[in-house]
């Protein structure tokens, strides 16, 4: 593990909202139907976990155009969530409010990673 004078991952905020954001889908997709274990809320948990995941992996990558490539990953990821969360409330699935507050983490999430990638794309470029 990396030392405290070492920069890391761990220290960026949109890592950190990513982690927060697999722990609201953990709480949302737990009171879903058994049967649909292997299903809606397994997919739902793969697509949560995989944004903060692609955030460190990217981080930790050797290239600018690597970290990128997976910030719009960890977006891509996002925008599944989004959509599940729509058949979830469709379907009947999850409580309303906690939809609301993996929806509203998403948007938020959303807008942060473009805005990385924006940065990275204008240092890229100089």
């Amino acid at each position: 593990m990396r030392t405290d004078s070492y920069p890391s991952f761990r220290k960026l905020e949109v890592w950190q909202d990513g982690i927060e954001l697999v722990v609201e889908i953990y709480r949302l997709t737990e009171p879903f139907p058994a049967w649909e274990r292997y299903g809606l809320t397994s997919q739902l948990r793969r697509a949560g976990v995989s944004v903060p995941t692609n955030i460190a992996e990217g981080y930790g990558r050797a290239t600018r155009g690597e970290y990128l490539n997976h910030l719009s990953v960890a977006n891509g990821s996002l925008n599944e969530v989004e959509t599940l969360c729509v058949v979830s409330e469709r379907l009947g699935f999850g409580h309303p409010a906690a939809l609301t507050d993996v929806t509203s983490r998403v948007t938020s999430l959303q807008k942060r990673i473009s805005r990385m990638r924006t940065v990275l794309t204008q240092k890229k470029r100089a």
